[in-house]
């Protein structure tokens, strides 16, 4: 029986790692306290486990008296001298018993085996929880084994994992079965067992994927200086190279783009523009609004904000399609961005709009009048002064506002 139950301890040491003396210590424990119940608080005991062996042995010392008071702590000599004992003992002296765990008795042995038991599953989960707590912020793949409606339950070295909602990646499809990568992110203790949180809408998973995919940032050679992301839908990544010799942008990019795109197919085909990071907040910006084009930048490094001034036509550009593009600018930099919109004089439009091309939008009557007052093209109508736009007497002042209204919107749809 004693090789039985060690034996089947020695599996959980293989299987869960745990070690082999705490394991020997919880064995002493638990066993002590059996003694305890059956001899009593005072009991003088010894429990001796050999994990190797895989034997335990109890030892139960009792003091040789004439008179026995307490017969789970004294023995009398007279009843050593009826058992045949060799040794020659005399009253005053320790007499060690061994015993056996079948005169525990069937229910002791059971408690133990439950306590046993309990103890084992307290320490896996310590087990767990230190393992998974060494690797916060490390890369994990696992398998998906449960899709729930907030979240998904992740297979990893026989460990659930769950991928909440609010960490997963936007529209991303997840299907039972499949292989998912994601960082550890957080780690809790529980009454249930450890609760392992991981993510992949983390601004450091896109940091651990440039890592596994562009050597020169794990080497140290590029580094990371700022990440700003909207999981599956866009990200920024500032980077700077250590050794002037390497581009940082270029070698993360990767030759025809190959580097950057394993990472943009890993992130749900997320939009992903690496920029140079400067120390100058006015080039750091500007880089950070690119491919827009600014006419002035003025900084308050103070109050850690930027006003910039650009042409209408550029303001979309800078703003990006439901304002991302300026969102994760100001992540990146840290500065609050205010965009000033100046517009662009007509003059400056390098394609102009023939006027018989608005017959829809102006009708036929107008545009012939336009025309039969030089008016061919839609530029020279937005461009004429007050004086010369009076000179059409066929059109009133109110139909002329319309008409140049109507004008202005064609460059603005152009936009």
């Amino acid at each position: 029986m004693n090789s039985e139950i060690v034996e089947s301890f020695s599996a959980m040491v293989r299987e869960k790692s745990i070690d082999k003396d705490v394991l020997a210590g919880i064995i002493e424990e638990i066993f002590g306290i059996m003694v305890k119940k059956k001899y009593g608080l005072e009991a003088n005991y010894d429990v001796v486990v050999n994990m190797d062996k895989g034997d335990i042995e109890i030892f139960l010392e009792k003091q040789i008296v004439d008179t026995v008071v307490d017969p789970n702590t004294e023995i009398g000599i007279d009843e050593l001298n009826k058992r045949g004992n060799d040794e020659e003992l005399e009253v005053g002296e320790a007499f060690v018993e061994k015993l056996e765990l079948n005169s525990f008795g069937r229910r002791l042995i059971n408690l133990a085996r439950q306590s046993l038991n309990q103890k084992i599953r307290e320490i896996e989960k310590d087990v767990v929880y230190n393992e998974y707590s060494d690797m916060l912020g490390e890369i994990v793949v696992g398998d998906i084994y449960q899709v729930r409606k907030n979240d998904i339950l992740v297979n990893h070295n026989k460990n659930e994992l769950i991928l909440p909602r609010n960490e997963q990646i936007p529209r991303e499809k997840y299907r039972k079965g499949e292989t998912v990568r994601a960082i550890v992110k957080e780690v809790k203790k529980t009454p249930n067992g450890p609760v392992i949180i991981i993510s992949r809408a983390d601004n450091l998973f896109l940091q651990r994927l440039f890592e596994i995919e562009i050597p020169e940032i794990y080497d140290g050679v590029i580094e990371i200086k700022s990440i700003a992301r909207e999981p599956g839908e866009r990200a920024k990544v500032a980077v700077e190279s250590q050794d002037t010799r390497i581009d940082a942008v270029g070698a993360c990019v990767g030759m025809k783009g190959v580097r950057i795109h394993a990472i943009v197919r890993e992130l749900n085909n997320e939009n992903i523009d690496v920029i140079n990071y400067s120390a100058e907040p006015e080039v750091y910006i500007l880089r950070s609004l690119a491919p827009a084009k600014l006419k002035s930048i003025s900084i308050d490094k103070k109050n850690k904000k930027a006003t910039i001034v650009a042409d209408s036509d550029q303001v979309s550009i800078i703003v990006g399609r439901g304002g991302v593009n300026i969102r994760l600018a100001i992540k990146l930099t840290g500065y609050e961005i205010d965009v000033i919109r100046e517009e662009k004089a007509y003059e400056d439009y390098e394609e102009d709009i023939e006027l018989v091309d608005l017959k829809e939008e102006l009708g036929d009557d107008v545009v012939e009048i336009l025309i039969n007052h030089r008016f061919d093209t839609a530029i020279e109508v937005l461009t004429a002064t007050p004086d010369k736009l009076k000179e059409i007497t066929e059109l009133s002042e109110e139909k002329l506002t319309e008409v140049i209204e109507i004008i202005k919107n064609q460059f603005e749809e152009e936009e």
